[in-house]
C-alpha cells in the first residue's frame, strides 16, 4: 500500500509544475500587434514633436486599445505598472511628456547590450503611437 502522503506530494508537486509552467507563458505572444488608425488624420512621414491628437476621442478609444495589446503586458494594465517597467501614469503632461515618450517608444532603451524595451519605430505607425500617448494623459497621475 502506498503511503498516502507521498500521493498528496506527488500530486502538490505536479500542480506546482503545472502552474509554474503556465505562469512562464502566461504572457502569450509578444509579437507587437498591429494598430488600426482608420478615423486618425495622417501625420505624413516626419515625426512630430508635440501630439496632434490630445483630448481628440477618436486618438484616446485607438489608443486605449493599441495600448493593450502592445504595452500593457510590461506597462501593466491601466498603465498601472506592476514592477516590470515604468508606471506610465505619471509621464509628463503636455509637450515636455511628449517628448519624453516619443523618444522611448521610437527607440526603446537599452542598457549594457540588455534591451528593456524594444524600439517600436518601424511596427508602429506614428498615428498609433500619437494615439496611445493620447489614451495615456487620460490616466495621468500626479
Amino acid at each position: 500500500m502506498k503511503h498516502p502522503y507521498r500521493q498528496l506530494a506527488a500530486l502538490a508537486g505536479a500542480l506546482a509544475i503545472t502552474i509554474t509552467a503556465s505562469q512562464v507563458f502566461a504572457h502569450g505572444d509578444v509579437v507587437p500587434q498591429a494598430v488600426d488608425t482608420t478615423g486618425l488624420k495622417n501625420l505624413g512621414a516626419d515625426f512630430l514633436e508635440a501630439n496632434p491628437y490630445r483630448k481628440d476621442k477618436t486618438a484616446i478609444r485607438i489608443g486605449d486599445s493599441a495600448y493593450n495589446q502592445n504595452c500593457a503586458r510590461c506597462h501593466g494594465l491601466g498603465a498601472i505598472s506592476g514592477g516590470i517597467a515604468p508606471d506610465l501614469r505619471y509621464l509628463p503632461l503636455g509637450d515636455e511628456g511628449d517628448e519624453v515618450f516619443l523618444q522611448r517608444i521610437r527607440k526603446g532603451s537599452v542598457r549594457d547590450g540588455r534591451v528593456y524595451m524594444p524600439p517600436f519605430e518601424g511596427i508602429l505607425s506614428q498615428e498609433a503611437m500619437w494615439a496611445i500617448r493620447s489614451w495615456l494623459e487620460t490616466v495621468h497621475e500626479n
